[in-house]
């Protein structure tokens, strides 16, 4: 009894000491590697809300592909910036940007742990390193350049934007085709090059510098085998009835929510151009390197803490808590 109320106590100080520090923790990592499982525990120790750093489940009506923690499992830890809007919408990364932003004032205003959870870098980077002011995105010339994408590959639209804006084509890779896309966008819309409009990025939130970034690194070889049986799993559990209707609902084929991966094979079997083998397949080939993406990314990104192993083990767990602990116990 007396060593229960010992380890309570104990608790209650490390959450104390943790929380002192204000940190906002951003657990990020490639896709299956458990970052919502070590999310929802750390949120448990620290008195943490989560924010959702996924650019797939900020989407309403997207489901079976997007691993989205059920409400049941979610041990009663609120989580902000999911099924958040339509999949008509393309909500960009600024958009998601602006919102953590109102997010993390409003959970620190309730005495509250922000934290992030998810993988795409875009989003975090947009956080800690603002955009500059862009225009709306205009679906109709974007679904047009989608078109000549698709009929003449990434390539060719590298070559548009490399005489639309030289400077900016040299930075980007034609297999980078959003940002290349995004690219021409910005010029058609502004009649500016993207490339001179960075100096007019906004300064980044007064809480920027306390974003402290976990990255989970799983072994490679069981990563993958994770990706293949969770790929397969989204087709048994009915992703192709769920894509025919976000179609037939209206939500176009080319939008952010069903061009993403997981997603656009199927809509591709749907229009009759592979078969539903084929589909998953390449479905599984698409992930996998998405996964290898999100590693090269999170490599390149300043002060991120790796951690090896799978956010779903409990070791991993408390490989997070004990440097969250050390570090309030330095500082």
């Amino acid at each position: 009894m007396l060593d229960q109320v010992g380890s309570k106590s104990k608790n209650k100080s490390d959450r104390a000491q943790i929380n002192n520090l204000r940190h906002i923790i951003a657990i990020v990592g490639p896709t299956a590697s458990g970052k919502s499982e070590l999310g929802i525990q750390v949120a448990l120790e620290i008195g943490g809300e989560i924010i959702n750093c996924d650019s797939v489940q900020v989407y309403e009506e997207i489901q079976v592909a997007t691993a989205k923690v059920p409400v049941n499992e979610r041990r009663g830890i609120p989580h902000h910036i999911i099924d958040f809007v339509s999949p008509a919408i393309n909500f960009t990364a600024a958009d998601w940007a602006r919102t953590a932003t109102q997010r993390i004032q409003e959970i620190e205003a309730r005495g509250k742990a922000a934290m992030i959870v998810g993988g795409t870098g875009l989003y975090l980077r947009a956080l800690r390193a603002p955009f500059f002011p862009s225009p709306p995105t205009d679906e109709e010339l974007r679904s047009r350049l989608t078109s000549i994408r698709e009929r003449h590959g990434p390539e060719h639209i590298h070559k548009i934007l490399a005489r639309f804006d030289p400077d900016e084509a040299r930075k980007l890779k034609a297999r980078d085709w959003p940002r290349v896309q995004r690219a021409i966008e910005f010029r058609l819309q502004t009649r500016e090059r993207i490339s001179a409009q960075r100096p007019l990025r906004e300064q980044p939130p007064d809480f920027s510098d306390r974003i402290r970034v976990f990255a989970l690194n799983p072994p490679r070889e069981e990563l993958y085998a994770r990706i293949n049986a969770r790929t397969e799993q989204h087709f048994a559990n009915g992703l192709v009835d769920e894509v025919r209707k976000l179609l037939a609902a209206g939500v176009p084929a080319n939008s952010n929510a069903l061009g993403a991966h997981g997603y656009r094979r199927v809509v591709e079997f749907l229009r009759g151009e592979r078969d539903l083998d084929s589909a998953i397949d390449q479905t599984k080939l698409d992930v996998r390197h998405y996964a290898k993406r999100q590693l090269t990314w999170f490599r390149r990104e300043p002060g991120v803490d790796w951690i090896d192993g799978f956010g779903d083990n409990p070791e991993t767990q408390q490989a997070v808590l004990s440097r969250l602990r050390t570090h309030a116990i330095a500082t």
